[in-house]
């Protein structure tokens, strides 16, 4: 394949990935996050078994590949990680004990 084809098939690719994630609705966002996170690791995966046997510019192209490949699955669990801190229970701190028993308004004397 030239590269006018690679290109063609490139820009139609980040057109149809922009359609289809737009379409997904808010309450999917975390799964969805979820399962990209892991063909994230198939694709970082492939990228250093390309990479090994690449020589040249190919190889600069293959390794800078890894490196985005990298901060993109590391920075997609980060935010998974606190889209799903939002949906734990925050633990409520106990009121601290007062000395004596009684409380000035409880009606006690201190």
């Amino acid at each position: 394949m030239n590269e006018i084809a690679w290109l063609t098939v490139f820009v139609l690719s980040v057109f149809v990935g922009i359609e289809v994630i737009s379409k997904v609705s808010s309450t999917l966002h975390t799964p969805l996050m979820s399962g990209a996170n892991a063909i994230h690791g198939v694709i970082l995966l492939g990228a250093i078994i390309v990479t090994a046997h690449a020589e040249g510019v190919a190889l600069v192209v293959g390794l800078i590949a890894i490196v985005l490949a990298t901060v993109n699955m590391v920075g997609g669990f980060v935010v998974t990680d606190r889209m799903l801190q939002m949906f734990t229970r925050r633990k409520v701190p106990k009121a601290p004990a007062t000395k004596g028993g009684a409380s000035a308004m409880d009606g006690g004397s201190a």
